[in-house]
């Protein structure tokens, strides 16, 4: 069983649908269980993938004992033997409650640095399962190192599986332009959910400071969330809002990787960001702060470049330098598709998620 808060257009979210579709039917019958559905909970059914929808709001209601029994039988009534949370909401319930009603493997996850997750409860809680979990789940060095350097954690408790891209989907040979964009001479990009460690004001203020970008140059920013009111009052202020295309959270984001020239991640706080991958998959030329887990995927000047994390001047040289560039921006995209196609797709992450399952039950096996 795989969990997570809500099956919704977060990259979580797409990484736990994407392992699940991809792994094994023969060797595992895979379950899904969630707080609150989402746009990913037909497309798993459709699959068939059973979605089970735990009635929680709110760990102090009534309704979390309701779900702590309801997990619980299911865990028992299905014979679940590894049960996998992909976020903090659930490694906090779906572990204890895993542990409590017997499940034989649970791990959890760590899928961003742990200073993003809210302080108090939830860190100490989280800190709780690390002590009850056979293992954790990361999904880039980076975080690996965060958690041994910071969190005292032992390195054997740690397993990496790299996100992976659907190279069915996210590709470049069918790179148009969608309406919207088909008169701009250059589209600079970003998919992500608009939170304040995105760092897209840092994207606006380099925009409006290139000077190699003209006027019919674009600036695409695809994605919803609690910024896009302050992003479009910084777009005003800068006198760049005539340029700036603001699209909501969107299911299928390929269309709109395949109008971007050149994707940006401007990120304060990374692991392995779905979109970057999916742009760099996709044949965009990619930017990212040197941060987290970006200089995994980009490497500078071979598979994209890197600027200093919160440095609109830097971002806006790196700009320019592309945008005037038309040869160096093939070459970076050429190189960047040809690395997720050699070691970051979906098939390599769903055999590397499938090998760390099997391990823990071989380990089993052995002891029983």
């Amino acid at each position: 069983m795989l969990m997570a808060r809500e099956l919704g257009p977060g990259g979580t979210e797409r990484q736990l649908t994407e392992i699940a579709r991809a792994l094994d039917r023969s060797l595992f019958d895979v379950h899904v269980a969630c707080f609150h559905e989402g746009i990913r909970s037909e497309e798993l059914r459709r699959s068939g993938i059973r979605v089970l929808r735990l009635p929680i709001t709110s760990f102090m209601k009534p309704n979390a004992l309701r779900g702590v029994w309801q997990l619980g039988s299911y865990l028992r009534a299905h014979r679940i033997q590894i049960v996998h949370t992909f976020d903090y909401p659930l490694n906090c319930f779906g572990v204890p409650v895993a542990r409590a009603f017997r499940t034989p493997i649970v791990l959890s996850s760590q899928r961003a640095h742990r200073d993003l997750t809210p302080p108090g409860a939830y860190r100490k809680l989280l800190r709780f399962t690390d002590k009850l979990v056979n293992g954790i789940v990361v999904n880039s060095e980076a975080v690996r190192r965060d958690l041994i350097e910071n969190e005292g954690l032992s390195a054997s408790l740690l397993h990496l599986c790299y996100n992976g891209i659907d190279l069915c989907r996210f590709h470049p040979e069918a790179r148009q332009r969608v309406p919207a964009l088909l008169d701009a001479s250059l589209v600079i990009g970003v998919v992500c959910v608009l939170r304040p460690e995105k760092g897209l004001s840092i994207l606006l203020n380099a925009f409006a400071q290139s000077t190699s970008l003209d006027k019919q140059a674009r600036l695409l920013i695809v994605g919803s969330g609690s910024e896009l009111p302050a992003l479009e009052s910084l777009a005003t202020q800068l006198a760049i809002r005539h340029r700036c295309i603001f699209q909501p959270a969107v299911s299928d984001v390929a269309p709109w990787l395949e109008s971007i020239d050149i994707f940006v991640l401007p990120s304060l706080s990374e692991a392995l960001s779905n979109s970057l991958m999916e742009a760099m998959a996709s044949g965009c030329t990619c930017i990212a702060s040197e941060t987290g887990g970006n200089p995994e995927l980009i490497r500078d000047h071979e598979t994209g470049l890197l600027f200093r994390p919160g440095d609109a001047e830097d971002l806006a040289e790196k700009l320019d330098s592309l945008a005037a560039n038309a040869q160096l921006r093939s070459e970076l995209a050429c190189s960047s598709t040809r690395l997720i196609h050699e070691q970051f797709s979906l098939s390599a992450s769903a055999r590397r998620m499938a090998d760390i399952y099997q391990s823990f039950l071989s380990s089993k096996g052995k002891k029983q």
